[in-house]
């Protein structure tokens, strides 16, 4: 498959596009609003996977290019871009897309951060809203910290929580999570069930704040 990871420069995307590029045989499309800075990331990540030996296919595009070439398509932007972007790609966008969204809606004070989801209820549901009609929206990778996953010395040991009503999407994304070494996907329910999963990646973050010995924690169910 061709995964596009629009915004893909950022911490989020960088750590999927390692992480996808070291354990799976798939092609890896960088995304971003600028192409050059696209392909800079790009030679950024070829050197880390040439450092440990890993063969990889890494390229770089505008958002638009990368989503039109792609089978899965993860919105890897922050939740104040998400709709936006959606809009910018909905053109090459159709039915055998598969669009995922890891994006939470945080807003932070002195005590941490706190779950603010949009009005249509969590970021999935507003990505399944802005999406062109036909086009299977799933909500996954949101409780992942981005430093565990750009550390590829760090063996993983995670779960993944995963949401969306179109079944066959949502077993495609299950399984090319599974993909990544140590990363489990549980299946969450259909996309009405995403403000529960989102409100977890805030309380995750203040866990690893309130507690010196606890960095880029994750969620594990037993």
């Amino acid at each position: 498959m061709r995964i596009a990871l629009l915004g893909g420069t950022g911490d989020i995307g960088e750590g999927l596009a390692l992480r996808f590029a070291r354990d799976t045989d798939h092609e890896i499309l960088i995304g971003s609003r600028d192409p050059e800075k696209a392909r800079d990331a790009v030679a950024e990540y070829e050197d880390v996977l040439e450092a440990i030996g890993a063969e990889s296919s890494v390229k770089g595009f505008v958002n638009e290019m990368a989503a039109d070439r792609a089978d899965v398509v993860v919105l890897s932007v922050p939740p104040y871009y998400v709709g936006d972007t959606v809009e910018a790609v909905a053109d090459v966008l159709d039915e055998d897309t598969v669009l995922v969204t890891p994006a939470v809606g945080m807003q932070g004070d002195d005590d941490g951060l706190h779950y603010h989801p949009p009005s249509a209820g969590s970021v999935t549901e507003l990505v399944a809203k802005r999406a062109p009609d036909g086009v299977p929206v799933v909500g996954a990778f949101h409780n992942l910290a981005a430093g565990a996953l750009t550390d590829l010395e760090l063996e993983l040991d995670l779960d993944t929580l995963v949401v969306g009503d179109d079944s066959d999407a949502k077993g495609r994304v299950i399984a090319l999570a599974e993909e990544i070494e140590g990363l489990r996907a549980l299946d969450v329910g259909p996309l009405a069930n995403a403000a529960e999963v989102e409100s977890v990646t805030p309380l995750v973050i203040n866990i690893a704040r309130y507690n010196d010995d606890l960095h880029d924690v994750g969620v594990k169910f037993d």
